[in-house]
């Protein structure tokens, strides 16, 4: 899987990029046809607590999909953001095994 990994806004910690790579890689448990991710993680510039956003977004032929979220820390925002996209997972191969 390709892997694209971006922090705007601030300096990623190695282990926030290990924390990340290998939450995106563990959907390939779910779904073997990603081929790549794009993840963003930017930290918004606003007096609110749920500043640190996580987008998302994997490459699977046909079908690109993508989620974000945004919360008080980044693991966080990954985690939320993974667990949307098991869920849009779910209803491709849902798609699939009825044609």
């Amino acid at each position: 899987m390709k892997w694209d990994f971006q922090a705007v806004g601030f300096n990623a910690t190695d282990e926030l990029v290990t924390f990340t790579k290998d939450k995106t890689e563990g959907l390939l448990k779910y779904y073997d046809q990603i081929v790549g991710a794009e993840v963003y993680l930017k930290l918004l510039q606003d007096d609110k607590n749920q500043n640190k956003g996580a987008e998302i977004k994997l490459n699977i032929p046909g079908n690109d999909i993508f989620a974000e979220s945004h919360s008080e820390s980044f693991e966080k925002s990954v985690n939320e953001s993974i667990d949307k996209l098991k869920g849009q997972i779910r209803k491709i191969k849902t798609k699939q095994s009825h044609h």
